[in-house]
């Protein structure tokens, strides 16, 4: 298989912590999407590792935490996120992705204190603070990014961020 190769430089972002928190999870939302989008089925869903981890069922995961965190949104059953539905492609998952993403950036965009709680609508119990979400999420979108990374080049060679 041919290697191709695709690199993006990391982002420069302004100098408040917010936005270098958000400039570097904006970075690694569009890495990993990208990893996504235009795989090609059924490889972007078989596994390529005894755990079962696959291209789109590591972005389903991403969706569903994105939205838990950011939008209040429940999930009962995490390990579930880790699998896409049957009838959802690569361009559906790649959308919602990107549509929770924007969402979450709207409810980001009202939270200019780092050390302020989240609003997290239909949440009970208290908030982490934005610095706290925001760097989980850099750590989870990080983690799964990479195992993209992996994932994307064993199925088709396509590497770079």
């Amino acid at each position: 298989m041919p290697t191709r190769r695709r690199d993006t430089p990391p982002p420069r972002t302004a100098n408040t912590e917010v936005d270098v928190l958000r400039g570097f999870l904006d970075y690694l939302r569009t890495s990993i999407a990208a990893k996504v989008d235009g795989a090609p089925e059924p490889a972007v869903r078989t596994a390529a590792v005894p755990s079962g981890t696959n291209l789109l069922g590591l972005l389903t995961h991403l969706t569903a935490v994105e939205g838990a965190m950011f939008l209040g949104e429940k999930v009962t059953d995490w390990q579930a996120t880790f699998r896409p539905a049957a009838e959802d492609g690569v361009t559906d998952v790649v959308a919602r992705y990107r549509e929770t993403v924007d969402r979450a950036n709207t409810v980001l965009d009202t939270c200019a204190d780092p050390g302020a709680p989240l609003p997290r609508p239909g949440r009970p119990g208290a908030a982490p603070s934005v610095r706290w979400a925001l760097t989980h999420m850099i750590e989870e979108t990080g983690r799964h990014a990479g195992h993209a990374d992996i994932l994307r080049e064993l199925v088709d060679g396509t590497t770079g961020r």
